[in-house]
């Protein structure tokens, strides 16, 4: 089966990777709309636009299923993908009714763009799941472009996480959730902020699952195998991918290998 797995940028390689981990025999495409990152500072209707034509694209392409791992596309464009294809089409959302599930008494941070943030769909799931208003919510836009020039441990990395959380005490969080894809690559850096009891908790699992139980598919009984790659050609030929940037066809050397070391920086975090 092919499965088409898009987002504004390189954020949801991090959907891709858990699915090499957990769907290893499915074909994929990948596509960033890196034309276009970061959506999380576009209007909805440039989004859903940009979204469209993604998924048209996708579909020429022979995808059976897709996956709109971009929380910020799928607060904004999902409803109305839905409403317009016959095929599995799975959004993203803040992974907060894990969050608030598996925790007691004290209170969870939510980090995300500020269009998912804006958007009725989280309210709407906090509504349903934050009986006791135990959830902050607080945009990092600059995650986002952090990400996609592939500085993740820099300096000015961590002092932008800091500035941002500064307003909050740390000790009264027991849960911090990660809102947009982008932000997987980020983990060690919070880590120095909260410290290694507070859970660090993401949609990807779950998007993955939700999509082996849609399209009927077996979960790899060892998911837990590391998927590192040691060249690009291994790469490619193991996660059976198609990538393209805003429907460029990614071929280039370098860019295969910038690909290569996103999937690596993946795999070193999966676990922090």
């Amino acid at each position: 089966m092919k499965i088409g797995i898009f987002d504004s940028g390189i954020g949801g390689l991090s959907v891709l990777h858990e699915a090499y981990h957990y769907l290893p025999e499915q074909n994929y495409i990948f596509y960033a709309d890196t034309k276009h990152v970061p959506y999380g500072l576009k209007t909805p209707e440039q989004i859903l636009g940009y979204t469209i034509g993604i998924t048209e694209f996708l579909l020429d392409k022979g995808a059976e299923a897709i996956v709109v791992a971009c929380n910020t596309a799928t607060s904004v464009a999902i409803r109305e993908l839905r409403k317009r294809y016959n095929i599995p089409i799975l959004g993203m959302e803040p992974a907060v009714k894990p969050a608030v599930e598996g925790t007691e008494k004290k209170r969870i941070m939510v980090i995300a763009t500020p269009v998912t943030i804006r958007e009725d769909k989280l309210k709407d799931l906090l509504h349903r799941v934050d009986e006791h208003h135990r959830v902050d919510l607080l945009p990092m836009p600059g995650l986002v472009e952090f990400a996609e020039r592939a500085e993740f441990d820099s300096e000015d990395v961590l002092n932008y996480i800091k500035k941002q959380f500064a307003p909050y005490n740390m000790d009264e969080y027991c849960a911090l959730v990660l809102g947009c894809t982008h932000f997987n690559y980020f983990k060690p850096a919070y880590r120095q902020i909260f410290g290694d009891e507070t859970l660090l908790i993401d949609g990807n699992y779950g998007t993955v699952r939700h999509l082996a139980e849609v399209l009927g598919l077996e979960i790899s009984k060892t998911p837990d195998n590391e998927v590192y790659f040691e060249d690009t050609h291994k790469m490619l030929c193991m996660a059976n991918t198609e990538y393209y940037y805003s429907e460029i066809p990614i071929t280039d050397e370098r860019e295969l290998e910038r690909l290569r070391i996103l999937h690596n920086r993946l795999e070193k975090v999966r676990k922090n």
